[in-house]
């Protein structure tokens, strides 16, 4: 199992924890990790773009002259698309670019990513993390003290002391454990847990 150590708020070693190699240990599989970050980029997309093909524009209906005899090339209507004004060849539509992946695959993606963590040594374990306040200067001291200036920090509850300390953080993010994802974790350059976050995550996912 791999050991991690422990630090305080004020970023001091207080011990050291050993990770469940079930879930920070696996073998990291590159192709499905690839395959839940295209996934989740995907199914974030609107996909409402459209332009109008030759069809749809208005107008164009009658022929602009006669085939033969102008000495201009023939043409069929002013809303080719050729025409300034006329339609878009192969026009973008409206369309849904989500697929799924299956749970199981985004399971193992998910481990792939927090061993990556682990293996580069981007993952930091707290005893306790808990402001008496709301204040971004405090959440700022710890993440200072931990020599963090990207991270991904994940609560077991929702605390709002800490999501909104962080929140006007740049690049630090706050998640629930049921919501973090492969992208996320790899966007971050840090991850950022308490032990009882950590053993949660080994019950939820081992």
């Amino acid at each position: 199992m791999a050991k991690v150590s422990v630090y305080n708020m004020e970023g001091a070693v207080v011990g050291d924890i050993e990770l469940n190699d079930a879930v920070f240990g696996v073998e990291i599989n590159e192709h499905l990790v690839h395959m839940a970050v295209v996934q989740q980029l995907a199914n974030n997309r609107q996909g409402t773009q459209k332009a109008k093909t030759r069809s749809e524009v208005r107008g164009g209906g009658k022929k602009p002259w006669r085939q033969k005899g102008t000495g201009h090339a023939r043409q069929g209507s002013i809303r080719a698309p050729q025409w300034k004004g006329g339609g878009v060849v192969f026009a973008p539509v409206p369309r849904d670019y989500s697929f799924k992946m299956n749970k199981k695959e985004k399971r193992a993606a998910l481990k792939s990513a927090l061993t990556s963590r682990v293996n580069e040594e981007k993952i930091f374990v707290l005893d306790e993390l808990e402001l008496d306040e709301i204040k971004t200067k405090k959440f700022a001291a710890v993440l200072n003290a931990l020599k963090l200036n990207k991270a991904l920090v994940v609560l077991d509850e929702i605390d709002d002391n800490v999501i909104l300390s962080a929140r006007n953080i740049p690049n630090v993010k706050t998640a629930q454990i049921n919501s973090i994802n492969v992208y996320d974790i790899l966007k971050y350059d840090n991850l950022l847990l308490t032990k009882a976050v950590a053993q949660e995550i080994e019950e939820v996912y081992a």
